[in-house]
């Protein structure tokens, strides 16, 4: 038990661990606790804003999910870029490289900025235009402001994810977590401030919880920047480090490419869902949005298995050892199914009382429980195909899970939703069995892939 507390510590402290060598599991230990409680901290982002706009009615908790549908293409960037930030610093630690690892770590930054100007600008100026592509109804058409805010702030996001990659592929993924923790925190003591007018703070109602969300994350993201600047991590960007290095920057752009089509994707196919619920009404689109936070609450933890797995790939490819990769993924795999089959039973039985934490609206309420419990009875399936997934990208194979989305996600789940939502008349909960199947799938699809092993040539 001693030593159980003491690995503890030192995945939430930090420790300048060989990632490259020794146990396994002590490997996957000292990385996926950090990066779970991360992924947690992201995911408590989304829950926290459904939680207090639900106070304020059907059409504010749909703005909030119609929104967050087309910031899809925001968080596809990032995670697309971060995917190829991980690979290559992972890959130049693993090398025992730190210096052009941190030359990756300012270019990856550098794209960043310029992709997140060019989407506020288009974002602010569109808004409303975007949110009636979406099927957006008049009084979800009245808070546009929340949009225009959370797109015209998107550089946060950007900036956020990128830096926290860079810490991940590092092996340094207690920085990342304190960072979400901070942005957090500042999220949820300032959201209900801002949204109900609270002491001294103005009422913004639905803009409030905008407003809060970026300022938390743009702390955190000035907090990131420091660490990386200051920090005595294995990355450590230095003045030298600064300026535009065209092969570095061509060569994570390229890699960054697939991976941001395989994220947009996945990522898109979540906008064609809830085109489809809208069409069923607010009531219905507001239970979804719930149902999917709650659900994305308990998927993201496992993305930091996931992200654990891509790290020790990386490095461990960079070392010379892809037995030693191969391994780590089928035991991060198998933690995360235990873990995913806990909270799925939990999700199923206790739907009702989970549910009502966010709404008393019985007709909402009744669409957020048939989503959770759905969704949730292949959780324990989820967890091998989003490890899987994860440790292509550490390898630098970005096309393979780019087609394996594109054909699980467009060619088989949305037709799939569509049809059992209209064509046999189960609605909402058509397009609910939809993303368990898809999921499944993708379960079983990954694995059979990555035993084939050309993930293992992949250079970066």
């Amino acid at each position: 038990m001693s030593r159980l507390w003491s690995s503890l510590r030192d995945a939430l402290r930090g420790t300048h661990h060989d990632y490259t060598q020794g146990s396994i599991r002590q490997a996957i230990f000292l990385l996926a606790v950090p990066m779970v409680l991360e992924m947690a901290m992201e995911s408590v982002f989304a829950v926290t804003d459904v939680f207090f706009v639900a106070k304020l009615g059907a059409p504010a908790v749909a703005t909030v999910g119609l929104t967050e549908s087309l910031l899809t293409l925001i968080y596809g960037i990032a995670i697309g870029l971060s995917i190829g930030a991980t690979a290559m610093v992972a890959r130049r630690i693993g090398e025992n490289d730190p210096e052009q690892a941190a030359h990756t770590a300012v270019q990856a930054i550098l794209l960043g900025l310029i992709f997140s100007v060019i989407i506020g600008v288009a974002g602010i100026a569109f808004a409303p235009r975007l949110l009636t592509l979406m099927g957006a109804s008049s009084d979800v058409l009245a808070n546009v402001a929340f949009t225009r805010v959370m797109l015209g702030g998107n550089v946060v996001i950007l900036v956020l994810f990128l830096v926290n990659a860079i810490f991940r592929g590092a092996g340094d993924a207690a920085i990342a977590m304190r960072v979400l923790w901070l942005a957090n925190g500042i999220n949820i003591v300032l959201g209900p401030m801002l949204i109900f007018g609270v002491g001294p703070f103005p009422k913004l109602g639905i803009v409030g919880a905008a407003v809060a969300t970026t300022t938390g994350r743009g702390i955190g993201a000035l907090f990131a920047l420091r660490q990386l600047v200051r920090s005595k991590g294995r990355v450590t960007v230095r003045r030298e480090h600064l300026g535009i290095e065209p092969k570095v920057m061509w060569t994570l752009l390229s890699l960054s490419a697939t991976g941001t089509v395989q994220v947009l994707i996945g990522m898109a196919s979540w906008v064609g869902l809830v085109r489809i619920v809208s069409t069923f009404g607010s009531d219905a689109l507001a239970g979804y949005t719930i149902g999917i936070r709650i659900i994305t609450f308990a998927l993201l933890p496992s993305w930091g298995l996931g992200n654990a797995a891509a790290t020790l790939v990386g490095q461990s490819l960079g070392a010379k050892n892809p037995e030693r990769a191969e391994q780590a993924v089928w035991r991060a795999a198998l933690y995360g199914a235990i873990f995913l089959g806990i909270v799925g039973l939990l999700f199923i039985i206790f739907a009702t009382p989970i549910v009502s934490i966010f709404t008393s609206d019985p007709r909402v309420a009744h669409y957020a429980v048939d989503c959770l419990r759905v969704i949730a009875f292949g959780y324990p399936l989820y967890a091998y195909g989003m490890v899987v997934s994860q440790s292509f990208n550490g390898a630098g194979d970005t096309r393979t899970p780019t087609l394996i989305n594109l054909g699980v996600f467009w060619l088989w789940e949305i037709p799939l939703a569509y049809v059992l939502a209209r064509h046999f008349g189960l609605g909402p909960h058509g397009v609910f069995l939809s993303i368990t199947i898809a999921y499944v799938t993708l379960s079983i699809v990954s694995p059979i892939l990555f035993k084939r092993g050309r993930w293992k040539t992949k250079h970066v």
